[in-house]
């Protein structure tokens, strides 16, 4: 049985916990709370004295300095980072977009601090599949691979700057759970111009 947080504790424990981005039900489990209510009056406290940061109903950060990528797999969850945000990394594609582009069960956009998450919705057998999908420290993200993927799934003609980086051996061992022929036919025209 976990030990009960003595008074003045509390906010210790989130600002030493390695995660920049609280959701309340964390939050209660850090501090033990039987009841999530207990944890919410806190928490609103917190924010109104300024200790934490209140970015969303239900999730709180540290300071200004959270990770945005943590935020972006903590607002609708399931869900990894993707998309253009990955291929840009990964010098596939070459604009730079100022959205981070997130993989969810839902299509939204919104805007916290200043940054906007784009979120794009994907059946969800393939969403919840982990192939291609890397555990970072607080958040998952899409190997370049899946994330090329992902690109192809979603659209029926995409212009990819430098295919060179993307290794097809695992686009093969990835593509099988997206389960579409289209798709299929395309990576293979995809990988033939990347090849030649």
């Amino acid at each position: 049985m976990n030990k009960k947080v003595k008074k003045g504790e509390y906010l210790g424990i989130l600002l030493r916990s390695k995660k920049t981005v609280f959701s309340t039900k964390d939050i209660a489990l850090l501090w033990s709370e039987e009841s999530e209510v207990a944890a919410r009056v806190r928490l609103s406290h917190y924010a109104k004295t300024g200790k934490l940061i209140r970015v969303q109903r239900g999730l709180y950060v540290k300071d200004e300095s959270y990770d945005r990528f943590e935020l972006a797999t903590r607002i609708y969850t399931p869900s990894y980072i993707s998309f253009e945000t990955v291929l840009a990394k990964a010098g596939v594609t070459f604009q730079l977009y100022g959205q981070i582009f997130i993989v969810s069960y839902l299509t939204r956009e919104l805007t916290i601090g200043g940054q906007t998450y784009s979120f794009k919705k994907i059946k969800d057998s393939i969403l919840t599949n982990q192939a291609g999908v890397e555990i970072m420290d607080n958040y998952f993200i899409a190997s370049p691979e899946r994330a090329f993927l992902d690109v192809v799934y979603l659209n029926k003609d995409y212009y990819f700057d430098n295919l060179i980086n993307i290794d097809w051996d695992k686009v093969d061992e990835i593509l099988p759970i997206y389960n579409n022929k289209r798709m299929e036919k395309k990576v293979e025209k995809y990988k033939e111009e990347a090849l030649s």
